[in-house]
C-alpha cells in the first residue's frame, strides 16, 4: 500500500510530508534532511501481515534520530528487524555503531534510542511487530542485535525476509497473508534467541503461535492441558494464560476444537470405516464418549455416525 510518492509535491511541502507519512508507518523519531534545500524526496509503502507490518522507505539522504525521552513514552514498544535496500547506511544503538550496506539484516529495539541514518538515495525494508508478540525479554533483544551475523539461522531468515519483502504487495494481499506474518515473527523470534546465545533460559513458546503450534503436534496426548503445555514451553502457567488472553484464546477450548476436527477427518477416511467411533475420539484425547459425542454434535451439528455415514457415500 503506497503512503507516500513526493514527487508531486511541491518541494517545500516535501518535508512535512515525509515527517507525517513517517510518524504513521514506525516509531517516532527526529528526521534531518542531508540536504534540506536540494532534492528532498521519499516514497514509502506499508504492508500489513496481521500482527507485523512491512514498511519500506526510499529517499533522498536522511537520518533517523530517536530519542530517549521519545523511548520513554512509547506506550507499545516495536521490534523491527530491517534489511537494507539500497546505498550505504550506519546504525548506532546503545553505544554501537554499525556501517550498512545494501543485503545487511538490522535488528532494532525500537524501545530505545537510535541513530539511523544513509547518504544519497537509499532505501530499507523493515518487518516490524509489537515487542510482547516476541514472548522475549527486551534484553535478550538488545543482546542479539549485534550478533546476528554469528547466529547459523541469519541466512535463512535474511533469505526469507528478501523474498517476504520483493513480493509483498502480492503476498500481504493473499489470504493467508496474517498467517505468514505470525511464521515470519516465529523465524525473528528464532534468530534473537539464537544470536542472543542462552536459549536453553528462554521462553521460546512464549508466544501465541508457539502455543498452538505445540497444542497442534500433541493432540493426541491424552494427557494435553495447561501444566503440560506450559512445562514443555518453559512458561509458568500464569504466562500461559497471559499469553492466550492477550491473543483472545481459550486454551481448553482450542485444544477441543484441534482435536474434534482430528476426529471429523479420520471419520471421513474410507480406510478407517470399520474402525469403532470411540476407538477414533480416544486416539484424539477424548476419554469420555458421552462428553465427545455432546461436542461434536455442538460442534457440526450431526452424530458422529451420521458424519461418517454421510461423508463416505458422498465419495
Amino acid at each position: 500500500m503506497l503512503l507516500l510518492d513526493t514527487a508531486g509535491l511541491p518541494h517545500a511541502d516535501r518535508a512535512e510530508a515525509i515527517y507525517a507519512a513517517m510518524m504513521g508507518a514506525t516509531a517516532p523519531c527526529r528526521l534531518i534532511h542531508e540536504d534540506p534545500s536540494g532534492d528532498v524526496h521519499a516514497r514509502m509503502d506499508l504492508w500489513e501481515f496481521g500482527p507485523a507490518t512491512v514498511w519500506h522507505n526510499a529517499a533522498s539522504g536522511i537520518r533517523m534520530l530517536r530519542t530517549a525521552r521519545q523511548a520513554a513514552q512509547d506506550t507499545a514498544p516495536i521490534v523491527a528487524l530491517g534489511l537494507q535496500h539500497a546505498g550505504p547506511g550506519r546504525f548506532v544503538q546503545a553505544g554501537t555503531g554499525r556501517a550498512l550496506v545494501p543485503g545487511d539484516l538490522l535488528l532494532s529495539d525500537l524501545s530505545a534510542a537510535y541513530d539511523y541514518s544513509w547518504t544519497g538515495d537509499g532505501a530499507a525494508y523493515a518487518f516490524q511487530l509489537p515487542l510482547e508478540r516476541l514472548g522475549l525479554p527486551v534484553d535478550v533483544v538488545r543482546r542479539a542485535a549485534p550478533r546476528l551475523p554469528a547466529s547459523p539461522l541469519y541466512e535463512l531468515v535474511h533469505a526469507h525476509l528478501v523474498r517476504l519483502t520483493a513480493g509483498a504487495d502480492r503476498l500481504s494481499a493473499d489470504p493467508g497473508a496474517a498467517a505468514l506474518g505470525a511464521a515470519t515473527a516465529e523465524l525473528v523470534r528464532a534468530l534473537i534467541t539464537s544470536a542472543a546465545g542462552d536459549g536453553g533460559s528462554l521462553s521460546p513458546g512464549a508466544s501465541a503461535a508457539g502455543i498452538t503450534s505445540y497444542v497442534d503436534r500433541h493432540l493426541a496426548d491424552p494427557g494435553l492441558g495447561a501444566g503440560s503445555v506450559a512445562g514443555a514451553l518453559n512458561m509458568s502457567q500464569r504466562q500461559l494464560y497471559a499469553v492466550c488472553a492477550r491473543e483472545g484464546i481459550s486454551l481448553e477450548q482450542h485444544i477441543i476444537g484441534r482435536r474434534l476436527e482430528a476426529v471429523r477427518a479420520d471419520l471421513a477416511r474410507p480406510g478407517g470405516r470399520h474402525r469403532p467411533i470411540g476407538v477414533v475420539a480416544r486416539r484424539w484425547g477424548f476419554a469420555d464418549p458421552t462428553h465427545f459425542g455432546r461436542r461434536f454434535r455442538a460442534a457440526y451439528g450431526v452424530t458422529p455416525g451420521q458424519w461418517r455415514r454421510v461423508s463416505l457415500e458422498s465419495r
